[in-house]
């Protein structure tokens, strides 16, 4: 329901209130969920009126939604459980048991079966715990108190707790407003209109004379007006003024009322670079678009860094592509790879280091009989066909591209010049305006938005998931994006509406005016805490602006725009501070906290009167669109050190005898390099933070490269070693002195802001990182010591442990949410609140004990439990059974993976054998046994992890590493021990964008290996993050390395000594080496099948 809908319900009710319709007021209430009256509520639960107390509660939360609702609801139930008691009413209170309480025994069977003992004595206040229970008044008062503090603390009645303070009979006086117009609108106005009816238009009959419009003053008889109106309910407090109210209920009241969508992946944030044609007649805007005004003033900018940026900017590349290009994106990890859309319909690669064109596709139909009828018929009609939008996926194996008629094409990536069709969408009527990738319940998706006024939302199997509908004229572009574990998407359209969805289909939460009114993009900076937007309004005038997202208002607006423009400006954003902008054939720049501009740059001139434009993701390279069909590309001086560097390497690769696999014109006839006298765009190197697990910054170049002579001291590609602590950071977790308790699991919180360890003497402990100046996102960083986290009741999360633990399997699992944790040490299984570290329940006691934990990726109460056995168990936690048993391995379960979109269960043995199962009827698919050195037996832990593609599978034995393609259940690559690192492996685990895999050892060695060759980058030596104290000693090693969920170049290690340690790169290098080069040779790793197999098949499966 839109923010209008939601006022209408509050005029309505404060109407409902000065009419005395109590019960109808609180029915709209409940049904309407927008308001939660606290007075009401009390009123029935002090009055004992239980099944109206739950009837109203009902409209705003349900018993499961979040753990304040379970509460409340147990504590209405178990005081209502007492009164019967106390009535000595035996046969309503096991009424009550059974129906109203057994519903909590999921979650805590001890304490149900406490309540269920109160049956059994004569008076329930023998129980030591309810030795102070007064009488029911009483009760009923301390209950109240502790249900107020639920409710005000629960998200899901945040905003509903108070309503607007309105002014008496508001909806009267707006019907009489109306009433008012509609007169002055009569042809023929009378002085004393005789109104009779509301239900149709007013008009005057026609006089035998006009007459001057009045003001119409309404008969009692029609709507009757008390003397005195109260406000509704006695819920008042101060409602904002008029110019406030037009942004009421914005993005505040959107995140406040948001329902917590069960995902914690970080989104994608693709901000549109397309232009769309809107004709007059389309858009249905207000006719006097609305400045802001700068509520922050104008502010002295006493700084040198628009000095810095004009002498630091270099135009190096000018590109022709033959055809007007229409939008562009970087790679986010290969930073000079360059994909590029057309508005004759084709797309192109471009490795703008080597100044070479390395893919062209032409647009083509892939199935024409799939495609809808109104597109066949447009498509005949009128053949051409543009690029609107290109966009990589956050991981970057796929390139998604939305055209202007109908369809989107996705491309998989597979690395030099591979690039091969994946999925065609038949996705709108119409133009496909934008396209942006998202992560909701970590799924990795595509969302549309188009000329049909509707947003949607497609798996990469082309099922359509969402679709979004609110918007009144076509939607210009999408802005998905997370807060905590809150996902959504920003959408504008042509009428300069603005709206906000969440993954629910429940409707828009947010409805404002975007300045200017017409075509605007919104765009987060790189850590994802600013939010801003830019646009052009149909009069011509320019905006670019920062939102207060907590207020839904405009924080700052940025000048020097040129007035009354022709067309649409294009901008982004870099590092944190930099904001740029298409605008009068000139780039400007503005740093972030600043409204007055920057600086501004022609770049050699030719360029458009609105140039496109893309930083790449480390912010050293840009690139804008020129007015000759081609574009330019812009760097700082690093960003030209790394470009003159792979040009060096690319010369000297050209006069060796290696072959190369490029044509001889592939560099010749369409870039032509420019000397650049064209100052440049730089920002101080800092820290920068990371999105989605992609980093937005890193160093191309190891030490600093005289540029004159480059090409004559070309630096071939080496091995990163990390052998000095000052070459990494590291952290260890503070109060963990239990060296007895070897380290056996370890885990980060989904949300990335702790670290979760499990010993060998079954206890686990949490560390949280919190925010603060040094560490504004609050995520895990091994630049701050986290805390050491415990309730303050004092709890261990203790697992049931037997006597003799040598031989104990230590397992874990974490639910989506970070609520809860399972885990088991050889004995029971258990499953603790992760907020108050209490047991909720214990399930599988041994034997057999088990040995590996996994949560079912579609639902929390269905878990996979690997068996000491062998055996594999479905078991279901709300209903305490065991569903499905699978059996086939030989020996104990030591690794579990279930993939999203293939609906396979893979399974992994000490028996060195993978099983794969089908999870709709859990029936065995095949068997794969692991490909082991000659002389070894087919034994030895498994572990198992899929790639975020769902479809690849890392496999790591003692013995090796090893990439399987699931769909063809078939080894791809292969990393065998050898001389770099020769010791077992002890485990392994992929980075948060699956582009690393990083690997520990039991000598102490960490290996970081390139995923897609199974080659070493690096290596990180136990010098380097072992005290040398301990680094002596033979026996501390890793056990269990997991890697950061967000953050792509960390991880995190569980030693043999019980201690834990986060592990980044230096300040300075900022990633783990360099990649190594395709044409490196393969003595790091094999490849045991091809690795060009068409990927397009297997994500189609």
């Amino acid at each position: 329901m839109s923010s209008l809908s939601r006022e209408l319900v509050f005029l309505i009710l404060q109407f409902l209130e000065e009419e005395k319709f109590k019960e109808t007021v609180h029915r709209l209430e409940q049904e309407s969920g927008f308001f939660f009256n606290m007075k009401y509520f009390e009123e029935k639960a002090l009055a004992g009126e239980w099944d109206e107390v739950e009837k109203y509660l009902s409209g705003f939360t349900k018993v499961d939604d979040n753990r304040y609702s379970m509460k409340i609801f147990f504590e209405i139930r178990k005081q209502k459980y007492l009164e019967a008691l106390d009535r000595h009413d035996r046969a309503k209170a096991v009424e009550i048991l059974v129906k109203d309480l057994k519903v909590f025994s999921t979650f805590n069977e001890d304490l149900y079966k406490e309540i269920m003992h109160l049956l059994t004595l004569e008076n329930f206040r023998e129980n030591e715990q309810l030795s102070k229970y007064g009488d029911t008044k009483s009760a009923r008062s301390i209950m109240l108190v502790e249900l107020k503090k639920l409710i005000e603390s629960n998200p899901l009645f945040r905003e509903k707790l108070v309503v607007p303070t309105l002014k008496a009979s508001r909806l009267r006086t707006l019907i009489n407003q109306s009433l008012n117009w509609q007169h002055q609108m009569c042809k023929n106005p009378r002085p004393n209109p005789d109104i009779k009816t509301l239900f149709t238009d007013h008009s005057c009959s026609p006089p035998n004379g006009a007459c001057a419009p009045t003001p119409v003053t309404l008969p009692v008889a029609a709507v009757a007006k008390p003397s005195t109106y109260a406000p509704l309910g006695a819920h008042g407090g101060p409602f904002p003024s008029a110019a406030a109210a037009a942004n009421a209920n914005a993005l505040a009241g959107w995140m406040a009322n948001a329902n917590h969508y069960s995902s914690v992946q970080s989104a994608v944030i693709a901000a549109s670079s397309s232009s769309l044609h809107v004709p007059q007649n389309q858009v249905s805007g207000l006719k006097h678009p609305r400045t802001p005004s700068n509520t922050l003033g104008m502010i002295e900018y006493a700084s040198t860094d628009h000095e810095q940026l004009m002498k630091r900017l270099r135009s190096v590349q000018s590109v022709d592509e033959g055809s007007n290009v229409t939008s562009m994106d970087f790679h986010p990890s290969h930073h000079t790879l360059l994909t590029v859309g057309c508005s004759n319909g084709e797309i192109s690669l471009w490795e703008v280091g080597m100044r070479e064109r390395l893919v062209s596709k032409p647009f083509k139909i892939w199935d024409m009989a799939a495609c809808s009828v109104p597109f066949q018929g447009s498509i005949v009609k009128d053949r051409s066909i543009s690029v609107s939008r290109v966009a990589w996926s956050p991981d970057g194996n796929l390139i998604g591209v939305a055209f202007t008629k109908h369809l989107v094409h996705l491309h998989v990536y597979q690395g030099s010049n591979d690039l091969r069709p994946h999925l065609e969408i038949d996705a709108h009527v119409g133009r496909v305006n934008d396209l942006a990738f998202s992560h909701p319940n970590k799924k990795l998706c595509v969302v549309t938005c188009g000329d049909d006024k509707l947003i949607k939302v497609w798996d990469l199997a082309g099922s359509k998931l969402f679709n979004f509908e609110g918007h009144e004229a076509p939607v210009y572009s999408v802005c998905p994006h997370q807060k905590e574990n809150i996902q959504f998407i920003f959408s504008t359209a042509v009428d300069g509406k603005i709206k906000a969805w969440l993954y629910d289909n429940m409707g828009s939460r947010v409805d404002y005016d975007a300045p200017g009114q017409w075509c605007t993009t919104m765009l987060y900076n790189a850590d994802g805490s600013r939010l801003f937007s830019c646009g052009t309004s149909k009069d011509g005038d320019s905006f670019l602006v920062e939102w207060n997202e907590s207020e839904g208002k405009i924080k700052r607006t940025y000048s020097g725009f040129r007035k009354n423009s022709t067309g649409v400006v294009q901008f982004d954003t870099t590092r944190n501070r930099f904001l740029a902008v298409g605008d009068d054939s000139q780039i400007k720049f503005w740093d972030m906290d600043n409204t007055n501009i920057l600086t501004s740059t022609e770049a050699e001139g030719g360029l458009p009167n609105f140039p496109r434009l893309r930083f790449n993701k480390e912010g050293n390279l840009l690139v804008v669109t020129t007015a000759e069909n081609g574009f330019k590309v812009l760097a700082n001086a690093n960003g030209l050190r790394e470009l003159r560097a792979m040009e060096a390497r690319s010369y000297e690769a050209s006069r060796t005898p290696l072959e190369m696999k490029m044509s001889s014109s592939a560099m010749g006839t369409s870039i032509s390099p420019v000397v650049s006298k064209v100052e440049r765009v730089d920002s101080p190197a800092r820290a920068t933070p990371i999105l989605n697990g992609v980093e937005l910054m890193s160093r191309g170049i190891e030490k600093p490269i005289n540029l004159e002579d480059v090409s004559d001291k070309t630096k071939t590609w080496e091995l990163t070693e990390i052998v000095d602590p000052t070459q990494c950071r590291t952290v260890t977790m503070p109060d963990n002195l239990d060296t007895a308790s070897k380290v056996a699991r370890l885990l980060y919180t989904n949300s990335g802001v702790g670290v979760l360890a499990l010993g060998t003497n079954g206890v686990q402990k949490l560390w949280k990182w919190s925010r603060s100046e040094q560490n504004p996102s609050g995520k895990a960083t091994a630049s701050i010591v986290p805390q050491h986290w415990q309730p303050n009741s004092g709890l261990l999360m203790t697992n049931d442990v037997p006597d003799n633990t040598e031989d104990s399997v230590p397992c874990i699992a974490l639910s989506k949410n970070d609520s809860y944790v399972m885990s088991a040490c050889g004995g029971k299984v258990s499953l603790f609140n992760m907020m108050t570290f209490k047991v909720m329940t214990t399930f599988m006691p041994p034997p057999p004990a088990s040995t590996f934990l996994a949560f079912h990726p579609q639902d929390n109460n269905i878990i996979a439990i690997g068996m000491e056995d062998s055996a594999i168990h479905l078991y279901n936690v709300r209903v305490d059974e065991v569903k499905t048993k699978l059996k086939g391995h030989q020996k104990r379960i030591t690794g579990l993976a279930f993939s999203n979109s293939l609906n396979i269960l893979v399974s992994s043995g000490a028996d060195a054998q993978l099983f794969f199962w089908n999870t709709d009827n859990w029936e065995k698919i095949k068997s794969v046994a692991l490909q082991l050195p000659a002389a070894k037996a087919h034994q030895g832990d498994t572990r198992v992890q899929f790639h975020s593609d769902q479809v690849r599978l890392l496999v790591c034995h003692e013995t090796q590493l090893a990439v399987y393609d699931v769909n063809k259940m078939a080894c791809m690559r292969q990393w065998m021990q050898q001389e770099v690192l020769s010791s077992p492996i002890s485990s392994a685990a992929f980075s948060c964008n699956s582009q690393l895999v990083y690997a520990t050892f039991t000598d102490g060695n960490i290996g970081v290996f390139d995923t897609d060759s199974l080659r070493l980058r690096c290596r990180i030596a136990p010098s380097a993050y072992i005290s040398p104290a301990l680094s002596n000693s033979q026996t501390v090693h890793p056990l269990v390395v997991v890697a950061h969920p967000q953050e792509a170049n960390q991880l995190a290690v569980g030693l043999t000594d019980g201690s834990v340690k986060v592990i980044e790169p230096s300040e300075a290098e900022r990633k783990w080496g360099l990649p190594v080069p395709v044409d490196y040779g393969t003595e790091n790793g094999r490849m045991t099948t091809s690795s060009t197999t068409n990927t397009s098949e297997q994500l189609q499966r």
